[in-house]
């Protein structure tokens, strides 16, 4: 359908297809999107807002009146609402919409209840064993539901732990895992996930299907790996001389993998504009800080994005040739 567009698109510009005739063409090809397209999307979409809205209002709500609700009160809250989306999942099923947003739902409410068992009990626990434990806990439905909702939670609440670890475990005089050491390691953990997540996706043939999980994983890694980059720019004393020959190596097994073999538009993207900040940061390390360095800097970004733009819609038109 997309390649269907494209073509209809690419046509309209060579002007084989008059403007006026591109709503009808992309009509009759089948691109627009039916009345039940639309209502399925809607419907998704108002699942999952209504889903997150339901698992951070239960968490506003005990927060705004833990002083009026007692202990049983509110762990009894929490634990009905578990139980009853654990029931809708067991009634509806792991392979409906509606099965997947439950338990995507009960992952969140028991985050709910370590952070409410923390807050009573007075356990003295650190915040990172709340999140390295949540993640611990729904690891389990997280494997067996196959959802890219669940495995963003997962890894986003994994990478928080770390995070989180780091600050409460700075190391020697907080210098073992100082702030470009903790960003080191994030970049490590994603990019492995995101070559693992890729690797699977391609085993099981669902490399060109829902692409936003690895996308985000993506952008994950190539941001942390831009700003260790700038950071090295910055301040090449106190920073890794590792880390422009990682972001080079990064830039180029993004350009072998999302332009040879999957083509991902949106990645590649993403590594324009890491080059673009990069080479901006360059040039404002290493130019004058006056009025003339400014200007070359700003006529640069400008070049730079105008070749990215061009480059991108090329390929993303090579599905049309």
């Amino acid at each position: 359908m997309s390649n269907a567009r494209r073509i209809i698109l690419e046509w309209a510009e060579r002007g084989h297809i008059a403007v006026s005739d591109v709503p009808q063409a992309l009509a009759l090809a089948g691109v627009l999107p039916s009345r039940d397209a639309w209502r399925g999307f809607i419907d998704r979409l108002l699942l999952w807002m209504g889903t997150l809205l339901v698992g951070g209002g239960l968490i506003f709500f005990l927060a705004y009146n833990w002083a009026e609700l007692g202990r049983f009160s509110r762990f009894a809250l929490v634990e009905v609402l578990l139980l009853a989306a654990l029931a809708v999942v067991w009634r509806v099923g792991l392979d409906r919409p509606g099965g997947k947003a439950a338990l995507f739902a009960a992952c969140l409410f028991v985050g709910a209840l370590l952070a409410l068992i923390g807050q009573t009990y007075q356990t003295g626990a650190d915040t990172f064993e709340l999140f390295g434990a949540w993640a611990a806990m729904i690891l389990p439905w997280v494997l067996v539901a196959h959802t890219a909702a669940l495995w963003v939670l997962w890894l986003t609440l994994v990478n928080l732990a770390i995070v989180l670890y780091f600050q409460a475990f700075p190391g020697v005089f907080g210098m073992l895992f100082g702030t470009e050491r903790q960003m080191w390691v994030l970049f490590a953990f994603n990019t492995a996930v995101l070559c693992v997540w890729e690797l699977l996706a391609a085993r099981r043939g669902q490399a060109a299907g829902e692409r936003w999980g690895p996308r985000f994983m993506a952008s994950a890694s190539g941001g942390l790996i831009t700003a260790l980059a700038m950071m090295q720019i910055l301040d090449p004393r106190d920073s890794s001389l590792w880390a422009v020959l990682a972001w080079l190596v990064w830039l180029a097994l993004a350009w072998v993998v999302y332009r040879l073999r999957l083509r991902d538009v949106f990645v590649l993207a993403g590594g324009v504009l890491s080059v673009i900040v990069v080479v901006a940061t360059f040039l404002v390390r290493r130019l004058d800080g006056g009025a003339a360095g400014f200007l070359l800097t700003g006529l640069i970004v400008l070049a730079l994005s105008a070749v990215g733009g061009w480059w991108l819609k090329k390929v993303a038109a090579e599905d049309v040739q």
